[in-house]
């Protein structure tokens, strides 16, 4: 669902999941700005008996890889509700999540601590340096090496890993 036809209760009860899911994140939990860089895409939400227990976004972000820009699917907000983690849900979301980007993107990316779960259904670990697009060029970002997943869809241009890859600069994290 856009974000622009999400039910203001929709709404609350995602924020409700992000902040349960990620409240013993080392990163302080889920920001402001972590919610506003899932807005103005397309919701992913998995409920159960009328409840919300699992949620991602996928926004269209600009990505370069080796300066050449891909139309990018980022996935954002990735969780399900504590109590009902590795039960699958999280998979059959994710499945739902690539069958999207592999249909409208040239690629999909996301950044994660959670390699493996990723890894299992499809996506890859970057391998390349990552930077952040600032005024003057690229700024390196060495924290966020190896934390950069992407998927190749069918229209993905040919890339490697190894190549640098970089985002556009945005308040927050920024990739």
């Amino acid at each position: 669902m856009p974000s622009s036809e999400l039910p203001e209760a929709d709404a609350v009860a995602i924020r409700d999941l992000l902040d349960a899911a990620f409240a013993r994140d080392e990163h302080g939990g889920f920001s402001w700005d972590d919610w506003l860089h899932a807005i103005g895409g397309v919701h992913f939400i998995q409920d159960l008996d009328g409840a919300v227990i699992g949620h991602a976004a996928v926004v269209e972000r600009p990505l370069e890889i080796n300066g050449r820009p891909f139309r990018t699917g980022y996935v954002e907000a990735v969780a399900i509700l504590p109590p009902l983690q590795r039960r699958g849900f999280g998979t059959a979301l994710m499945r739902a999540v690539n069958v999207h980007v592999a249909e409208r993107y040239e690629l999909g990316a996301l950044g994660t601590g959670s390699q493996p779960f990723y890894e299992r259904t499809g996506w890859r670990i970057w391998q390349g340096p990552t930077g952040v697009r600032v005024d003057g060029g690229v700024r390196p970002t060495p924290d966020e090496d190896g934390y950069i997943l992407v998927l190749p869809t069918p229209t993905s241009p040919p890339f490697r890993l190894t190549d640098p890859i970089s985002c556009d600069w945005r308040p927050g994290d920024v990739w």
